[in-house]
């Protein structure tokens, strides 16, 4: 495999610029190319475990702590309902 250096990028800073040259060194696989079919097995129960049989709640909350919520929820992309099922999950997981 050839690696092609490009023209440093001066606007990075110190976390993008290892990630960058991690790129450019070849250390990333695409998830499409995960060999392993036990990974895929272990990745689907996790995903069954967690987001498994759902039911519909209805739920009083303050409107400040919602609007935060779905705030935090676009920064992790995901829709807030998930986020507080996530959240809902953890607390009583422990």
């Amino acid at each position: 495999m050839t690696i092609v250096k490009h023209k440093k990028v001066k606007f990075l800073d110190k976390e993008e610029k290892e990630l960058y040259e991690s790129v450019e060194n070849g250390e990333w696989v695409s998830a499409s190319k995960v060999e392993k079919a036990e990974d895929l097995v272990k990745f689907k129960q996790a995903y069954k475990n967690t987001f498994g049989k759902t039911k519909p709640v209805s739920l009083r909350m303050n409107e400040v702590d919602l609007i935060k919520l779905k705030a935090k929820a676009i920064e992790q992309g995901l829709p807030y309902q998930t986020l507080l099922s996530s959240i809902i999950h953890q607390y009583v997981k422990k």
